[in-house]
């Protein structure tokens, strides 16, 4: 018994102990778990190291005068470690003692809480010991650069805990201009327009960092282990703010007039295919416009603008000439038991194919084609591909859609698709492939590639450009070139254009009217589109223009004439308006940009110094003026010329200074400045050497 008893009390003490032990190691598990968590997972987070991307800036977008298009813009997510040391030395007195104000102060920039509504906010993350605490998201430069003054966060990172996390939006200034084409930088979505095609340049090289992770996921630097990114380029484009503005806004006017359903409008200089503008409208379900899709280089079916291209393939083959008969048929007339109808009715029969053409006669295109195509179409249809109507434009932007031109070996080539091709049906083309084929036209037959982007920068230094391309050196005889220009004027003078010419200068164009599909409802719902094609001033042609509107259903004015054109007509001039000169009157000419035109005013000392360091040769006549001025001379060398020394008491000359250096020389004479605009001064409100006053108020402009 006795041996018995030892034995069980041996196991029972065992046993004990092992309980005892058990107790104690899950008591240091929850203690560890429970109170030196925190500390334990910064302690672990600590031995994880990553390399991350540095992302780029991405570069700017201008238009051809160097205003922004499509720029990035800083925003920032606050976040506050309360775990810094700093935050909690002394048992958290920094922060008591900051707190109240910090919160009033947050209440008053943000306005979206009470300042006790802060408080807790702030009290409850320093109770949790938050170490990634998110106080607010997105914020903008401007709000940052508040916040960084306010109480506890000036202090630092270190004794304050804010951390500020710094990501980029992309933001256009002219908001809905132009929106579609120039596109859109997104992350979680594919780009359009130019920042698409450019992708690769605008978004620059990606940098490298080696980042160790402590609690809350924050990363810390280690020293020694980054790659820096290299920032994206800047685009120059071809794109005039004015002329988008006034393009844009025409278009809209008039959609909205006529509760149209999309419309584009496309300018372009003559002599180089540059677009000047390029509006793009579709309506949304709530009935607002606003740019939804390219629809300047999707291919649809032009209708009566497509006409010159015919013209243009039967003057050149010598088939007819302008004083040709063509029976028009009263505008009826059928042909392999279908039926050609002219889209205004009239009781025309015998008239010139000039008038034929001025009219917009459907017949009159679709006789003379099958006149003298119908045994040989192919021929008929090489003048089409030789004025690349086969072809997309090969414009600098993604998403163009393939043209379609028919022939005999198309599973859909029937017996009328000639006829019907000579005035613009069965074919499907864009409208800048159409307003290429005008604008060759005005440019004496060369016709031009069109393009967006002319330059590539990077900073401020051009490591690309693009010239004007020639496509194709003559589109036709000179003799072809004279009949159709004539056409085209005729249009105005005579034709469906009568009501749009100017008592200013010469138009040359054409209108269109295309009854179009509504997918499988067909032609039942009588949508027309309206469009108007051409150039001006017409004896010396500048710009060229096309305008394409596709109307609702069973609109009550649909003629391209009375849509597509008014809006044409508006922007032409408005063009001449702003450009012609005392020339008379249809021979106004456009001042060319002179870049040797230039004037940079400040301190002397600064401007040899920055003309030395970008090794600018100039003539240093400033001698020890303070103030100085950079000019060209009659050799378009720069210049630097002292500016007159002006007494305490007198006005100093400003033009052509920044804000910094005027501030400084009017402050030195103890006045008032009142500022309007951003940039150089352009004016100021005392002249140059005129007496001034202590305290007196100087009024600044800006450019």
């Amino acid at each position: 018994m006795e041996i018995k008893r030892d034995i069980l009390w041996r196991v029972y003490l065992c046993f004990i102990g092992m309980v005892v032990l058990a107790f104690l190691v899950i008591g240091k598990a929850l203690y560890i778990q429970q109170v030196e968590g925190s500390y334990w997972r910064s302690k672990s987070d600590s031995l994880h190291t990553r390399i991350i991307n540095l992302d780029a800036d991405r570069g700017t977008i201008y238009s051809e005068d160097g205003s922004m298009l499509s720029t990035s813009i800083p925003y920032f997510n606050i976040y506050i470690d309360f775990g810094a040391e700093g935050l909690r030395d002394k048992n958290g007195k920094r922060f008591r003692e900051n707190l109240d104000s910090l919160s009033y102060a947050l209440a008053k920039l943000f306005q979206d809480k009470s300042s006790n509504s802060y408080k807790q906010l702030l009290q409850e993350g320093y109770r949790k010991k938050d170490r990634y605490f998110s106080l607010k998201k997105n914020i903008d430069f401007q709000q940052y650069q508040q916040l960084r003054n306010f109480p506890l966060v000036r202090l630092g990172r270190n004794k304050s805990g804010f951390i500020a996390e710094v990501k980029s939006k992309r933001l256009n200034p002219f908001g809905m201009l132009a929106n579609r084409t120039i596109g859109l930088a997104r992350e979680n979505a594919q780009n359009v327009g130019l920042e698409r095609t450019y992708d690769s340049l605008l978004k620059g090289e990606t940098g490298k960092k080696l980042v160790r992770f402590i609690a809350g996921g924050v990363a810390v630097p280690v020293e020694g282990y980054e790659v820096e990114p290299e920032n994206g380029k800047d685009l120059i484009t071809t794109l005039d703010v004015n002329i988008q503005d006034i393009a844009q806004n025409a278009l809209l006017k008039m959609m909205i007039q006529n509760e149209a359903v999309t419309g584009t409008c496309i300018v372009m200089e003559v002599a180089t295919g540059k677009i000047k503008a390029i509006a793009n409208l579709g309506k949304s379900g709530s009935g607002e416009y606003w740019e939804d899709l390219n629809y300047a280089i999707r291919a649809s079916e032009p209708g009566s603008t497509f006409k010159l291209a015919t013209m243009l393939a039967v003057l050149e083959d010598g088939k007819a000439n302008l004083g040709t008969q063509v029976n028009l048929e009263n505008g009826v007339w059928q042909v392999n038991r279908r039926t050609v109808y002219d889209s205004e009715r009239h009781k025309r029969t015998n008239v010139s194919l000039q008038q034929a053409f001025e009219l917009s006669s459907n017949v009159g295109m679709a006789k003379i084609v099958m006149q003298h195509y119908s045994g040989n179409p192919n021929s008929y249809l090489s003048h089409l591909k030789r004025l690349r109507l086969n072809e997309v434009s090969g414009i600098d932007l993604v998403g163009e859609t393939q043209p379609i031109i028919k022939s005999p070996k198309s599973k859909t080539w029937s017996a009328t698709s000639l006829p019907w091709m000579s005035f613009g049906y069965e074919v499907l083309v864009s409208p800048l492939q159409t307003l290429m084929l005008y604008n060759a036209v005005a440019n004496n037959g060369k016709m031009m590639r069109p393009y967006l982007v002319q330059e590539v920068q990077k900073d401020g230094r051009t490591i690309w450009s693009r010239e004007p391309e020639i496509l194709v050196e003559s589109i036709c005889k000179e003799t072809t070139l004279r009949q159709l220009k004539t056409c085209l004027e005729g249009v105005m003078l005579n034709g469906t254009g009568k009501s749009l010419s100017s008592p200013y200068f010469s138009i040359a164009g054409k209108t269109g009217t295309a009854l179009v599909a509504n997918g499988n409802r067909g032609y039942a719902d009588h949508i027309y589109q309206s469009s108007f094609a051409g150039y001006f001033p017409a004896d010396n042609p500048k710009y060229s223009c096309i305008v394409v509107i596709k109307n609702k259903p069973f609109a009550p004015v649909y003629y391209g004439g009375s849509v597509a054109g008014p809006v044409f007509r508006e922007i032409a001039d408005k063009l001449f308006a702003i450009h012609a000169q005392q020339t008379p009157v249809g021979t106004a000419q456009l001042p060319a940009r002179d870049s040797s035109v230039y004037r940079y005013a400040g301190n002397s000392e600064n401007v040899r110094k920055v003309m030395e360091e970008l090794r600018i040769p100039f003539t240093d006549s400033a001698g020890k003026k303070y103030q100085a001025t950079v000019e060209p001379d009659a050799s378009y060398q720069a210049v630097l010329k002292g500016a007159p020394a002006a007494g305490k008491m007198q006005m100093p000359e400003l033009k052509g200074l920044g804000l910094r250096d005027a501030l400084f020389l009017l402050e030195e004479r103890r006045l008032k400045v009142q500022v309007k605009g951003k940039g150089k001064v352009k004016s100021q409100s005392v002249p140059p050497g005129q007496t001034i006053e202590p305290k007196q108020t100087i009024i600044l402009e800006l450019n």
